[in-house]
């Protein structure tokens, strides 16, 4: 099938390149003209294991276009896909200014029929403006071509979104029923075909409810991982460990282990954006939700428990305290550093006069672009980028451990606590086992696990 993807971000690269392949003669476009060139010569322009191989094995094929051409985009595929930023807006909306920049791009050339499919997420009624604004363009040159407006919502972790794409746990389309859109639907489900073999993996349901159904997806495990850090604060207080919590809340089926790991927050493109924007859904229908507003304040507020336990041990002055930092992006397998915890981190123990040594194995370039948006010249200045994690801990005070990469899970303890002053660790994913640390010597400061029973 001939595809255009309109967007080469995380979800519209990842995308095209999966469907090509399958086969499909994929066209990606993209208005920025450096990042399609970077991709025309074989570079990727994020970090996602196992895509630079897809995009070069399909390219190589001729299965795989990368353009700045708007109106060769709009005549290439029947299928055209959008899959661009919908950032959020001043008052969390999300912003859809690129969703309908792109609708009109289509609308200004198209001459036949199109299925126009919403990849972004987006919030519900974007299809009939979407609609809108393609039909504005065609009645502008006064040509008269029908289309159908679906939505398909993409379900990709970052860090897995190759897997997540080629082996999904399911696929949800929204399609009117309309005759064009009974057309969108026999075209879509050739699309995903292969996918369905094993069995069916495909929910079809209308297109407002599929804009939802992503936002809820969104909400729900973002208000499973807030659920579980307040009770990781409160099991601090009263002397419980709260990785026996979760393993036992976890055995039960109607609960299941997924996304109940205590931490210090989330982060990301995805969770922090969706539920500010479900929220503003909500009020612009005068409806409050306050189990979300909620999630997202308990969200806020753990991005700074680390911090805070390092304030405790160390006191709120931490001029000429060093630190050593493990992790800046938001999770493993990826550079992404959008509303990272680690951003939060650095700013509340600089701000306080400390100095730090941070790591990330593949975040480093990412992480000085945007902290040059966080943090004073002063702040920046007491930031050393380490070459390796051992590195990063000459003459800390304490190691801090942000984000979760499988190279921090078994380091060498005994070389941990040469390199540092004193053997304090403040581990903000739960890698280590307090009894193991005990017997290393380690002061170890975790996320809902100290047990020490209260006096």
């Amino acid at each position: 099938m001939k595809i255009t993807i309109i967007g080469t971000g995380y979800v519209g690269l990842v995308t095209g390149a999966c469907l090509a392949e399958l086969g499909n003669d994929v066209f990606c476009l993209d208005l920025d003209a450096k990042k399609v060139e970077l991709l025309n010569n074989g570079g990727i322009p994020i970090h996602e294991p196992g895509l630079e191989e897809v995009v070069s094995r399909n390219r190589a094929a001729g299965r795989l276009t990368f353009s700045t051409d708007v109106e060769a985009a709009a005549h290439h595929g029947v299928l055209q896909f959008i899959a661009v930023g919908t950032p959020p807006d001043e008052d969390g909306s999300a912003d859809l200014q690129y969703v309908l920049a792109a609708a009109r791009g289509i609308g200004k050339y198209m001459n036949e029929y199109k299925v126009i499919v919403d990849k972004s997420t987006v919030p519900v009624g974007t299809a009939e403006k979407v609609r809108a604004a393609i039909q504005a363009e065609l009645d502008l040159r006064a040509t008269y071509a029908t289309f159908s407006v679906a939505s398909n919502p993409e379900f990709l972790k970052e860090g897995a979104a190759v897997e997540d794409f080629m082996r999904p746990d399911r696929i949800v389309i929204g399609v009117d029923t309309t005759p064009e859109g009974e057309r969108a639907r026999d075209l879509l489900r050739s699309l995903y075909a292969p996918f369905n073999r094993n069995r069916e993996r495909t929910y079809w349901m209308d297109v407002r409810s599929a804009e939802f159904t992503k936002y809820a997806a969104n909400a729900m495990l973002a208000t499973r991982i807030s659920f579980m850090n307040e009770l990781a604060n409160l099991a601090d207080k009263v002397g419980v460990d709260i990785e026996a919590v979760r393993r036992g809340v976890g055995s039960d089926p109607r609960i299941g282990y997924s996304f109940l790991y205590a931490g210090c927050g989330y982060g990301g493109s995805c969770f922090p954006k969706d539920v500010q924007a479900l929220e503003r859904t909500a009020r612009g229908h005068g409806q409050e939700l306050l189990i979300l507003r909620a999630v997202e304040a308990v969200n806020d507020r753990q991005k700074h428990i680390l911090g805070g336990k390092v304030i405790t041990r160390f006191g709120n002055d931490l001029a000429g305290r060093h630190f050593a930092i493990w992790g800046l992006a938001f999770k493993p397998n990826t550079d992404d550093m959008r509303e990272a915890s680690a951003r939060v981190l650095l700013a509340d123990l600089l701000s306080r006069g400390a100095t730090v040594a941070v790591y990330d194995p593949v975040a480093m370039a990412e992480a000085q672009r945007v902290l040059q948006l966080d943090l004073t010249s002063e702040q920046l200045a007491n930031i050393r980028y380490a070459d390796s994690p051992s590195d990063a801990l000459v003459d800390a005070d304490a190691l801090v451990i942000v984000t979760e990469w499988k190279a921090f899970r078994s380091p060498d303890f005994e070389l941990i606590k040469k390199r540092l002053k004193q053997p304090v660790i403040f581990d903000g994913r739960n890698l280590y086992e307090p009894d193991s640390m005990a017997m290393h010597g380690i002061e170890y400061h975790g996320i809902g696990r100290s047990i020490k029973v209260p006096a």
